[in-house]
């Protein structure tokens, strides 16, 4: 009897490609604001300005969209603060997934505008992360943290203008006064008549009320 062979053909063999797909970079903005247009101040900005576009660049799983300023502007109050409206603008239209900024007091110094603003933007999947407290919003802790450091520093604004007011108050009340100038023709730095100068002066109106010009 014929022995009948049973061909067992093989296992066609799978071959599984792993397609790992790359995770997408965020698109991330940069924040920076000082409240004064003093020479310390401005150093502080374009630092600021500087260390985050570095900062952003230097990331790999980040893209660098652009940075957002105010500068000689209070945070007290984000009407007139054009270039952070502009940021809340792109990160609503969907062109902006995390920004980065120095603190909260540079965010907003005003506690309702700045949990206003964050949770606007979170509704929207836009995180902000504060460097100097290492704050994320994403964070389960990060809406506690930032009512904190909102309210000190809406108080440490308020003590400044308070404190700013009192001293004029005072020089007012003593006689004292205090302007943009260090020195006028005519007085010493304390508005005192410097007797010297004063002659010069005395001189330049008499020459004028005559009909001379300059």
């Amino acid at each position: 009897m014929a022995k009948t062979v049973r061909v067992i053909p093989a296992s066609p063999k799978i071959f599984r490609s792993e397609v790992t797909a790359e995770p997408r970079r965020r698109r991330t903005a940069g924040y920076a604001r000082v409240s004064t247009d003093h020479e310390e101040q401005a150093s502080s900005y374009e630092m600021q300005m500087a260390h985050y576009k570095n900062y952003i660049e230097s990331r790999a799983d980040w893209d660098f969209v652009g940075m957002y300023s105010d500068e000689g502007i209070s945070g007290t109050n984000t009407k007139k603060r054009d270039g952070f409206n502009q940021m809340i603008e792109d990160a609503l239209a969907g062109k902006i997934d995390l920004i980065i900024t120095k603190s909260v007091s540079r965010f907003a110094r005003n506690t309702v505008d700045s949990l206003q603003n964050v949770r606007k933007l979170k509704e929207h999947g836009v995180e902000i992360y504060f460097e100097k407290e290492n704050i994320w919003t994403f964070d389960t802790r990060g809406e506690l943290l930032i009512t904190i450091m909102s309210s000190l520093a809406q108080e440490e604004s308020r003590s400044i203008s308070e404190n700013t007011t009192w001293g004029k108050r005072k020089q007012f009340a003593e006689g004292k006064t205090s302007v943009g100038y260090s020195a006028f023709l005519g007085y010493d730095k304390d508005f005192k008549i410097n007797e010297e100068q004063a002659k010069v002066v005395k001189l330049i109106y008499k020459l004028f009320l005559g009909g001379r010009s300059f």
